[in-house]
């Protein structure tokens, strides 16, 4: 107050803090915990794991050309959509990053047991190398098709439903699939093909379409299990209840 002024001094109200509030939900997931979710993640990486194996050894049906892993890989992006349905993309990127590290940890184990002498009278160490060997094109054609492929295959269904919410399963299984499937035979193809007998661009053309749309199709096959089992999981998780309680409350 200036010198000589009279009167009471002024005072300055002060807006009250306030903390903004959380983000509304954008869709609805459940909860990981010690239920049904470990016991998926387990799956997806046994899964991973034979298939990355499998995969050393190419196979011909008739004009068609594709690798072993066609048996067991596309069950991998099923349980990708299931995880990323149920329990979000931070979930299933959990899931992705474990089945990541198990890949390496196998590829190490076979290069360790690879390289130990052999005992006396063990004369299967050319056959052991062959199969189970580390061959750096085809880990790295695995673990970069794969990283890509899931995280894509993840990020495309949660994006969908995001939008969708609970309605149109189907067009976000399919899309995810047609997306992650595409970005993972690509890039494994392109690296692995020429490691296991596949060298000519033909042979090489034929690989990666045959692959893609074989998985495309066991997706779409397999589609009614996968409702009933996506549907299954969110009747026996009690979170997933809560989470579409709370997304209904907010009118979102």
């Amino acid at each position: 107050m200036a010198a000589g002024s009279s009167g009471p001094p002024h005072l300055v109200e002060c807006a009250p803090v306030t903390n903004p509030a959380p983000a509304a939900p954008r869709a609805a997931f459940a909860r990981t915990g010690l239920g049904i979710y470990p016991v998926l993640v387990t799956l997806f990486c046994c899964l991973l794991l034979l298939s990355n194996i499998a995969a050393t050894k190419g196979i011909e049906f008739g004009p068609f050309l594709t690798d072993g892993g066609v048996f067991l890989f596309p069950l991998t992006y099923v349980l990708g959509d299931v995880l990323s349905e149920v329990y979000g993309l931070k979930a299933t990127r959990r899931a992705i990053l474990l089945g990541f590290l198990m890949s390496l940890l196998a590829s190490l184990t076979f290069w360790l047991v690879t390289i130990s002498p052999s005992a006396p009278g063990f004369d299967g160490q050319d056959a052991f190398a062959r199969i189970l060997g580390v061959v750096p094109q085809i880990l790295l054609a695995s673990v970069a098709g794969y990283l890509v492929g899931e995280f894509l295959n993840s990020y495309v269904l949660v994006k969908i439903k995001e939008k969708t919410k609970e309605k149109h399963l189907w067009a976000r299984l399919i899309g995810s699939t047609v997306v992650g499937e595409f970005g993972d035979t690509l890039i494994f193809c392109l690296i692995a093909g020429p490691v296991i007998g596949i060298t000519s661009p033909g042979d090489l053309l034929n690989y990666t379409l045959i692959g893609f749309a074989y998985k495309t199709a066991v997706e779409i096959i397999l589609l009614p299990i996968t409702y009933r089992v996506i549907a299954a999981i969110k009747k026996r998780e009690p979170t997933y209840a809560e989470a579409l309680r709370e997304l209904e409350s907010t009118g979102r």
